[in-house]
């Protein structure tokens, strides 16, 4: 098929969506924050299938301890647990066996039928997911700052949920997903995970992945740029910044302008921007560099994307000294010894830059003995704040400008 089949073995995405979900009333309550109520919705749309709400202890543990979940027999890849804190007061509510109201902001928004509820061991379950036991890092914050230490696992059941974001038409799920990849006839397809608006370089993972598949079997290539636009960290760009960023990207048919292969397209009969879309995946970011390498490519074959690019430093966020956690290239590594089942292809990117001798962007693996064009991404930074253009050698311009104009906004 061209389409990934569903992870855990499952004919179909899960779906735990219900108009009817909190028809029950006088059910105790546990709050939701802002995050978990996001990443339940992904468990509720399929996202994160073969989930069908928080991990119960018996999936929580097997994570931290094989990389996989057990269904049917087999082990499937699984590298950071799906949780539901709480507090120690709604923790003596969750029985096993209990139902529980779900709420968000004050409103009931799905139910949860508890499975189990236990301790959460944050050194442990930092030290399992990050490779370190060090906490100076954005990665063991988003943790080390939230001062519950109970988890509650079960199935939810929830209320569809009204997406008023200026860019809600462009975040789907696999449903939605899934049946574009059926529409546009891709009989392949590739998808790109950022969080930060894109330079030349970044696009060029994007494109140097499509044209590694197309080039290997000449097969119909859907192109898909998959930024998350859920919860980051306090200085990552806005969602509706990058969103406006990536819309005019794919407007002006600029993806790879000047760095595609443009004799492979014309050769396969297909153009990369007539196969290119922009597609929003409302998920959070862990910072958890090679396991949250495999969480993306997990999510990604739920959508039904063939095939999902690893590039250099995935997911990375150093140690607040600047000091490197993982390896450049762990991320891609890790897939080489999973815990367990995974469909999904990766197609490995290395570092990229723009090369003056070639005229455009390429591998520097390929290109050792030519002159790169290199600006930090903190001198990037300093000229959009500064109100300058970077080099658009370095970043296109119609990018650069809606970062200045948001940069300037900020400032004011």
């Amino acid at each position: 098929s061209n389409l990934s089949p569903v992870h855990g073995g499952l004919s179909e995405p899960v779906n735990r969506i219900d108009p009817s979900a909190t028809s029950e009333t006088g059910l105790p309550t546990v709050e939701v924050q802002d995050v978990d109520h996001t990443t339940l919705y992904r468990v509720a749309d399929g996202t994160l299938s073969p989930l069908e709400g928080p991990m119960g202890r018996r999936d929580y543990n097997d994570v931290l301890a094989k990389g996989a979940i057990e269904r049917n027999g087999s082990d499937w890849a699984w590298t950071i647990p799906i949780i539901l804190p709480v507090t120690d007061a709604e923790a003596a509510l969750c029985t096993a066996g209990a139902k529980i109201s779900l709420v968000h902001e004050g409103k009931a928004f799905g139910t949860l039928e508890v499975d189990s509820v236990f301790d959460w061991d944050k050194d442990f379950f930092i030290t399992a997911i990050y490779r370190t036991a060090r906490t100076d890092h954005p990665g063991a914050r988003l943790w080390t700052a939230d001062e519950r230490t109970k988890l509650v696992g079960g199935t939810i059941c929830l209320l569809p949920r009204e997406d008023t974001r200026p860019f809600a038409a462009r975040v789907m799920g696999p449903i939605q997903t899934r049946a574009l990849v059926a529409e546009q006839g891709w009989e392949q397809s590739v998808a790109f995970q950022t969080r930060n608006p894109l330079h030349r370089a970044h696009e060029y993972a994007l494109v140097y992945g499509a044209e590694q598949i197309l080039r290997a079997n000449g097969k119909r290539t859907g192109v898909i740029l998959n930024p998350l636009v859920g919860q980051l960290k306090g200085d990552d760009v806005p969602a509706a910044t990058r969103m406006e960023t990536y819309e005019i990207l794919v407007a002006n048919r600029l993806l790879g302008e000047g760095d595609k292969d443009a004799a492979l397209w014309s050769e396969h009969g297909q153009d990369l921007n007539d196969n290119l879309f922009l597609v929003g995946l409302d998920m959070r970011m862990y910072y958890g560099g090679p396991a949250e390498g495999v969480m993306h490519a997990i999510y990604r074959q739920n959508l039904g994307f063939s095939h999902f690019i690893i590039g250099r430093k995935h997911a990375d966020a150093p140690f607040d000294d600047g000091d490197a956690i993982w390896g450049d290239f762990d991320a891609q590594e890790i897939f080489e010894n999973l815990g367990g089942s995974l469909s999904i292809q990766t197609v490995n990117v290395g570092f990229a830059a723009y090369f003056e001798e070639i005229g455009r962007v390429g591998l520097m693996e390929d290109n050792k003995e030519n002159t790169s064009v290199f600006i930090s991404g903190t001198k990037v930074r300093a000229q959009l704040v500064a109100g300058e253009n970077p080099d658009p050698r370095i970043m296109r311009e119609t990018t650069a400008a809606i970062l200045v104009d948001f940069y300037k906004s900020k400032a004011e």
